[in-house]
């Protein structure tokens, strides 16, 4: 009986070694991208701004606190984790699936047989009553053997699948980061603008003071007053429709931040903030390696990847061992007359699935077809990776010579209304001209605010796209 016993297992192991070396699937590798060497015209470089963490890139304190507020409780980025934690626990299932199933039964029954059948005939002729009693408790065992390497590469998809998440996580704090920043950027312009209209409203209350005289000396009508009037109008107008936006912006903000709708205090400027002209970005092959988006795309391609393995491996043989043991009487006070009342069995099989509908076919076929759809979704994340940098390369590029123009826009506008007051008093210039150059002042410092809020948005923009935001 031992030589018996020892050469199944020694059969057994055999097997099990042999088919060992036949893996479902194949390993995963990058599939080729076209990257370009360089983003545009801005010469490649070692480092990138996207390597820097956010509070070293926005170092604005008020800046700095609504960030932090909101990398803690923003629902969207809770949500993130909360996905994060689901693939954690599908982790711990799919490494459990290397080890055995163990479960415990205990069962009890009676059985009252026909008299006249060959049972009962001998339950009366034993003596032993009229029925029959078992009671059985024990432990029974079942362990799949990974011959084909289907549930490490079950394992293999659920490890991506996390990682998955992980990169999720970061991109979601990405544009959360991003985000913040640039309504705090917008924020500040409307702060901007709202002191522009307040000064051109006081303005236009000279200008109205200035012409009401003139209607008086007779040198100007009644409609020249109405005209100073109705642009004094024109730029009270504006004042409310900044506050409005002023208030929905905050309103913006709290709740990115997770909190109820409130105003936001503020020391800083629009003018205290400045881009630099130099601003590394590093190499697209980086780029493509940091940005979590992208990273979480090729996270996608490598489950997709193990799950064609593994449903590979589904139509293949499969080998379980399978054990029980316990205790067994026919009377409950015998379960521990031991060791009579022990049992055991051992078996092994091999199942090998011939027809099952087409599902385990169709089930490979579909996971091949997934894998290709991951691929194509891994290469359209690194394209539009790669653009979102180059538009905001050529945003920034832009905005700095629209910036420049908007400056001098903004000197020769305020010249000009300096020039026709003169003009108007000494009676070389008319009320219209005046007004008129007040309204091309009013827009033109408007824009500039508008302008350097867009390039510092465009900054912003450049961090993100790059991978920068989620350290």
């Amino acid at each position: 009986m031992k030589t018996r016993y020892s050469s199944f297992l020694f059969l057994l192991l055999s097997l099990v070694v042999g088919l060992a070396a036949c893996r479902v699937g194949r390993n995963y590798q990058r599939p080729p991208v076209t990257l370009p060497s360089q983003f545009g015209n801005v010469a490649p470089s070692d480092s990138s701004i996207a390597e820097m963490e956010w509070k070293k890139f926005f170092t604005d304190a008020t800046l700095q606190q609504l960030i932090d507020k909101a990398l803690t409780g923003n629902y969207d980025l809770q949500l993130a984790v909360k996905r994060v934690e689901t693939a954690q626990a599908y982790l711990k299932q799919a490494k459990a699936a290397w080890l055995p199933a163990f479960n415990a039964q205990a069962t009890a029954n009676t059985n009252f047989p026909s008299k006249k059948s060959f049972t009962g005939m001998n339950l009366a002729n034993f003596g032993m009553g009229d029925h029959i009693e078992d009671y059985n408790l024990g432990v029974g065992m079942s362990w799949e053997i990974d011959v084909w390497g289907k549930i490490r590469r079950q394992r293999e998809a659920a490890q991506a699948t996390l990682l998955q998440s992980y990169e999720g996580q970061r991109t979601v704090q990405t544009g959360l980061v991003a985000a913040i920043a640039s309504s705090y950027f917008n924020l500040l312009m409307l702060d901007n603008q709202l002191a522009i209209a307040k000064r051109n409203v006081e303005l236009s209350d000279t200008i109205v003071q200035m012409i009401s005289l003139q209607k008086t000396a007779g040198e100007v009508t009644e409609l020249a007053v109405q005209q100073a009037i109705s642009q004094k109008q024109t730029a009270a107008l504006l004042v409310p429709q900044l506050e409005q936006g002023i208030a929905i912006q905050e309103n913006a903000i709290r709740i990115l931040t997770g909190e109820l709708p409130a105003p936001i205090g503020r020391n800083s400027q629009l003018h205290d903030f400045q881009v630099s002209d130099s601003l590394p970005t590093g190499i697209p092959a980086a780029m493509v390696s940091r940005r979590p988006d992208v990273r979480a795309a090729e996270m996608g391609l490598v489950a997709a990847n193990a799950h064609v393995g593994a449903a590979q491996g589904n139509m293949y043989p499969s080998l379980n061992i399978t054990a029980n043991g316990g205790v067994n009487a026919f009377k409950a006070s015998n379960w521990f007359s031991l060791p009579a009342s022990l049992f055991g069995t051992v078996a092994g099989s091999i199942t090998q699935p011939i027809f099952q509908h087409r599902a385990l076919k169709t089930q490979l076929e579909v996971a091949k077809i997934q894998r290709e759809q991951a691929v194509i979704q891994f290469r359209q994340a690194t394209l539009n990776a790669i653009g979102e940098v180059s538009d905001a390369l050529v945003k920034l590029d832009k905005l700095k010579s629209q910036q420049q123009i908007a400056g001098d826009q903004v000197k020769t506008t305020q010249l000009a209304v300096q020039q026709a007051q003169m003009l108007f008093r000494s009676g070389m210039a008319t009320y219209l001209e005046v007004i008129t150059a007040q309204g091309r002042a009013l827009q033109a410092e408007l824009g500039q605010a508008d302008v350097d809020r867009q390039r510092l948005s465009a900054m912003v923009d450049l961090y993100r796209s790059l991978g920068g935001g989620w350290k």
